[in-house]
């Protein structure tokens, strides 16, 4: 399943049912699982571990060195997990010693052309990154999340789970669990009821959350109080918990 024209390291490791395509190049210390199609023109550099059934679009550059002054060729990683789409022409880097030293992507994301995820970045599962949305090094990205068109992301910036971006949007800060952003920078706009509803959330449950947001973004409470009385309310509505947790692990201040 290797195509004669590909160059794979000695020291690579690519299941039998992979799939290398024409011209792209696998590198030493590279882990490809049973059923992951590799397209023509891709690199794939190591230390990086791919999972199963995944498949990555041509020209896409997977694993290279992060885009960071401070790297100075120590030993760090990529993790995909199983079932990732990536387009063409993504730029997935390694992470660094700065940080945990491993950039990852879980499951089932859905990656489009021209999207970049750098340096010590962690992406949850089932996220939808459109054409060029790009996030900076150390951005932590929810599940379910939703990123715009030409989204961007600054350093360190926690997307919280279901979050939706709108086309051109400039996060700056954190930007909690269930809510909708656009601008720039980044202004809340609401809560993702639409995805909340493809996702099985049932009517009263969505009712909750849009209280919730409205309590910390609408009634002129300060970030104290409006987290103690989510606290409360979190108890008997478990829905909330995520929201909740997104407010409280929140380190370069929240969107608002």
């Amino acid at each position: 399943m290797i195509h004669e024209r590909a160059v794979v390291s000695s020291d690579a490791c690519v299941h039998e049912r992979a799939t290398v395509g024409a011209y792209s190049i696998v590198g030493p210390e590279v882990e490809i699982g049973a059923g992951t199609r590799i397209e023509p023109h891709t690199v794939v550099k190591g230390p990086c571990v791919i999972g199963e059934d995944n498949h990555i679009f041509q020209f896409s550059s997977i694993g290279d060195d992060p885009q960071d002054k401070k790297y100075a060729g120590e030993k760090t990683k990529l993790t995909i997990g199983n079932r990732n789409t990536i387009r063409e022409f993504c730029t997935i880097n390694r992470g660094t010693v700065q940080d945990r030293g491993v950039t990852s992507i879980g499951d089932d994301n859905w990656i489009m052309a021209y999207a970049h995820v750098a340096h010590d970045c962690k992406v949850g599962n089932n996220t939808v990154f459109a054409n060029n949305a790009s996030i900076a090094g150390h951005v932590h990205v929810g599940d379910w999340a939703i990123l715009g068109g030409f989204t961007t992301s600054h350093q360190f910036c926690h997307i919280g789970p279901h979050v939706l971006t709108s086309m051109f949007t400039y996060i700056t800060k954190d930007v909690p669990a269930f809510v909708v952003v656009s601008g720039r920078p980044a202004a809340p706009r609401g809560i993702n009821a639409e995805g909340l509803r493809r996702r099985k959330y049932s009517t009263d449950q969505i009712r909750n959350i849009r209280e919730a947001y409205r309590l910390v973004y609408r009634q002129g409470l300060n970030l104290e109080e409006a987290i103690q009385q989510l606290t409360e309310r979190a108890e008997t509505k478990e829905e909330l918990l995520q929201f909740l947790e997104s407010l409280n692990g929140s380190s370069r201040g929240l969107v608002r």
